[in-house]
């Protein structure tokens, strides 16, 4: 599949994902969702993001913020049912970054909000 046809999947899964999310009284803004190479090598060396070859690079990737009854989410097991479901699309989801699949029920990662194509 060309970069374009994964991209524009990955739309419509987000699209899926949003329309879901608010279907269930959650509400989510964007956070970032393309970077170009100078903004992902700054984000690695601040350690803000641990790898350079980021899927945000090529437009796959999408950072949510959530809102639960109108109050940012800081608690990241509040996105597990947004990351399940993105999971049960066919997308990865940043919540389980570091986490042995052992440990999927009881722990979560170390980037609950990221959402990207798999």
């Amino acid at each position: 599949m060309r970069l374009s046809e994964k991209q524009r999947d990955f739309t419509c899964m987000m699209a899926r994902l949003i329309i879901w999310a608010y279907g269930r009284g959650l509400e989510l803004t964007m956070g970032h969702a393309w970077r170009d190479t100078e903004t992902q090598r700054r984000l690695v060396a601040m350690k803000l993001s641990k790898t350079i070859k980021s899927k945000h690079l090529d437009r796959l990737a999408v950072d949510l913020n959530l809102f639960i009854e109108g109050r940012y989410a800081t608690n990241s097991e509040d996105y597990r049912v947004l990351g399940e479901f993105w999971e049960s699309m066919g997308g990865r989801w940043g919540g389980r970054f570091g986490v042995d699949k052992t440990d999927y029920a009881t722990k979560i990662g170390w980037d609950a909000g990221h959402f990207e194509y798999n």
